[in-house]
């Protein structure tokens, strides 16, 4: 005989679906609190007793009292802003007194999400931080379980839908090319990152609308990833084009990818082409030239994380009023920009 599939033990969300309900309620119902109509009441346990479903223990006997641990739904990934932002909520967090719980997932969707959710919900957290940085993630955001207090770090796809903290991609863009419009370039070209980034996207705007507002050509954007061989590949094919004087990298990983292909074959940075890159990464300033960046405080969006997922405990999940303002972003300059050599 085969071996028969296993069965997926309910989850609170699949309670709170059957009866038409928020996670919260549900949880008010297990817990014997007052507060909830005695029509809901049934509802929910017809929904408890239809599913067999069992509540974690662990998450009953935090009932009455707000748990001091803060989910965090992420991906696995090494790249340095997404593990950078994890740092600076784990950092937040642990200043504010509560410890977190990480589910990292290999693909940021609905489906994934969701499971995530119910999962950290099942060991009673006290809300959910989601690093969202792609397309399907911000998809994913309006499909979630309503009920879980929960806040997106993301560059706009969530706004509407969770309270979103971001920094602001595109004015970091802005200042990127405007510095080395400043230094005498005619126009800036631009190694951006992959198209399913919302981050990716925003700095292309932002470089599209620097080189608008000056009048500007605007060169075609070299599209690739987010690691140095990206900006390697790129860059050989720029090394014998005299018109190309300045680059704008969407990461720093992309910019030490290019700097080594120019030097490659030759052209120096910046008395050749002046380079900037995007996060400041600690090695950026030991790169050779130093590499003038964009750099992002990721400790600031996890502070205003922590901040405003604690706002939403506080006001028993009701969103804050307005959108929280995006955190600014800092331009660095090193000796990888000059003044357009003649």
């Amino acid at each position: 005989m085969g071996r028969q599939p296993a069965v997926r033990a309910a989850v609170m969300s699949d309670v709170a679906r059957l009866a038409g309900v928020s996670h919260q309620t549900v949880s008010r119902v297990l817990n014997n609190h007052p507060s909830v109509r005695e029509e809901t009441r049934q509802r929910v346990l017809r929904a408890v007793r239809q599913l067999n479903y069992r509540p974690n223990a662990l998450a009953r006997g935090l009932a009455g009292r707000r748990s001091r641990v803060i989910g965090v739904v992420s991906f696995d990934t090494i790249l340095y802003g997404p593990a950078a932002t994890l740092l600076g909520v784990e950092r937040a967090a642990r200043a504010a007194g509560y410890g977190i719980n990480i589910v990292a997932l290999e693909r940021l969707d609905r489906a994934g999400m969701t499971s995530a959710i119910d999962a950290l919900t099942e060991q009673s957290v006290a809300g959910v931080v989601l690093i969202a940085p792609m397309t399907t993630a911000a998809v994913a955001v309006h499909g979630l379980p309503t009920g879980v207090p929960a806040v997106v770090v993301e560059s706009g796809g969530g706004a509407g839908v969770l309270p979103s903290i971001s920094v602001d991609q595109v004015t970091g863009a802005r200042m990127a090319v405007e510095h080395l419009l400043r230094l005498g370039h005619e126009t800036v070209w631009h190694v951006a990152g992959p198209r399913d980034w919302l981050e990716a996207r925003d700095r292309v705007d932002g470089w599209r609308q620097a080189l608008e507002a000056a009048g500007r050509p605007g060169p075609p954007v070299l599209v690739g990833d987010w690691s140095p061989r990206a900006g390697y590949e790129i860059g050989l094919t720029l090394t014998d084009r005299s018109d190309v004087t300045a680059v704008f990298c969407a990461n720093d990983h992309q910019a030490l990818g290019l700097m080594s292909a120019l030097h490659q074959r030759g052209r120096r940075v910046p008395d050749h082409v002046s380079v900037v890159g995007f996060d400041d990464i600690p090695e950026a300033e030991y790169l050779s030239p130093p590499l003038t960046t964009i750099r992002q405080d990721f400790d600031e969006v996890g502070r205003r994380c922590v901040a405003t997922l604690l706002e939403l405990l506080d006001a028993d999940g009701t969103s804050p009023r307005g959108a929280p303002p995006q955190v600014p972003p800092t331009l660095v300059v090193r000796a990888s920009s000059a003044v357009r050599q003649s």
